[in-house]
């Protein structure tokens, strides 16, 4: 017999799943994981699928990744809808079958569009994913209890940046990029069927939700008129674009700008454990100096950091050290900081807490996937354009936290400052 999971609060009263604790934690970080993974794991790859296509312009290939970003981005909100009226295990179905299609066919793209084709069907099928984990997870724990298995899932993900270049790599060297997507196949397959034999419907009927539009513009309207959650989300874009452009170029930076060729995947991976421990650092800091500290704290130095990678990249190409470590700081304030804003926006929307969270995420995360993007397609052989996503895009949130908090950085007001 497994144990099972009984909820401390749960939209269906008494509702038990069949999987134990260790067993639902370990799929729902998986599920989870699936997003990163497909966009860290062909990092390596872009070089040889540029090769192979003929893609003569090196910022192309940036396409890859970015349509995937842009589509995981945008497809949350739709299936935030409708899994509150329709359930989660149909979507969690779709989702992962949708991700399997689009990894099988990419194994045999014949042309550079239609792999970029099959990039946009994975990402429609790992937002579905996306929304559906942390749907089931609200639907069955609340309090502590939401917390440590968050704590997990979170954990889980930000260990997947630091090995997936790796493992593209290791793929790569044997088996050509091409081998990426058969793993992205095999790992999809197997994720199917756990989820499929294992996951029952957490939604009961009668918590279900009509779909209303109007409710969906009321919400909208909510967040763009707080003063805290609009500035928040400002904040929050700006950085987001910094976090973007570092996913779609840091490659060509590390890999091509500076040589390291197959070390790419080492430098990007240490570069991770630092986002990785200062993200998992965050709540013991914000217990020991409070929210604003924290947040305002790491946004300034994120800022700082981008700024002074742009004014040296603007004199001459930095040395390799000085620019690693630089990203780096950046990359680790970022872990430190998005988190603590998402906290500190949504709080005034506890009477929306599920479409404002969606909500949030969609716009934010689009734009600045989007605003990345164009970041991505701007490298002209230099770090500055990169550096100035991160040094711009941090001197705008820090402009929208002061508006937001009143020219009031670090001054303590209530038990949230």
């Amino acid at each position: 017999m497994h144990d099972v999971i009984m909820p401390e609060a749960s939209t269906a009263p008494g509702h038990r799943l069949k999987l134990g604790m260790a067993e639902f934690i370990a799929l729902a970080a998986s599920l989870a994981a699936v997003a990163a993974m497909s966009i860290d794991i062909l990092l390596p790859a872009l070089p040889a699928i540029g090769e192979t296509f003929g893609i003569a312009d090196a910022n192309s290939r940036q396409l890859v990744i970015l349509v995937y970003v842009v589509t995981f981005s945008m497809s949350q909100l739709f299936f935030g809808l409708l899994t509150d009226r329709y359930g989660r295990r149909p979507f969690l179905i779709f989702g992962l079958a949708l991700y399997l299609a689009g990894s099988i066919v990419a194994m045999f793209s014949s042309s550079f569009e239609m792999l970029l084709s099959m990039r946009v069907v994975q990402g429609v099928g790992t937002a579905a994913l996306q929304v559906v984990v942390m749907a089931v997870i609200r639907d069955c724990f609340s309090g502590q209890a939401m917390g440590r298995v968050l704590t997990f899932v979170f954990t889980t993900f930000m260990i997947v940046p630091i090995i997936a270049p790796s493992i593209g790599q290791a793929i790569q060297y044997v088996s050509g990029w091409r081998g990426v997507f058969v793993f992205n196949t095999i790992a999809g397959f197997g994720l199917f069927a756990w989820a499929y034999l294992r996951l029952e419907e957490t939604l009961s009927p009668d918590a279900r939700r009509a779909l209303s539009i109007a409710n969906l513009f009321d919400a909208l309207r909510q967040i763009a008129t707080n003063r805290i959650t609009a500035g928040y989300a400002v904040a929050s874009m700006a950085t987001f674009v910094g976090l973007f452009a570092y996913v779609v170029s840091v490659q060509q930076v590390y890999g091509e700008l500076y040589g390291l060729g197959e070390l790419f995947a080492l430098a990007f991976g240490a570069s991770s454990i630092g986002v990785a421990a200062s993200a998992l650092g965050s709540a013991r800091l914000v217990r020991l100096f409070g929210i604003r500290m924290v947040a305002h704290g790491a946004l300034l130095l994120f800022t700082a950091s981008g700024l002074s990678l742009a004014a040296l990249s603007l004199v001459s190409i930095p040395p390799f050290w000085l620019c690693f470590l630089l990203l780096s700081v950046c990359m680790m304030t970022f872990g430190v900081l998005q988190g603590n804003f998402n906290a500190m926006a949504l709080e005034p929307q506890g009477h929306i807490a599920g479409v404002a969270s969606s909500l949030y995420g969609v716009v934010t995360m689009t734009v600045g996937s989007i605003g990345g993007g164009l970041v991505g397609q701007a490298y002209d052989g230099t770090p500055t354009p990169l550096a100035l996503a991160f040094g711009l895009g941090g001197a705008i949130a820090t402009l929208a936290v002061l508006w937001t908090r009143k020219g009031r950085l670090f001054r303590a007001i209530g038990p949230t400052a």
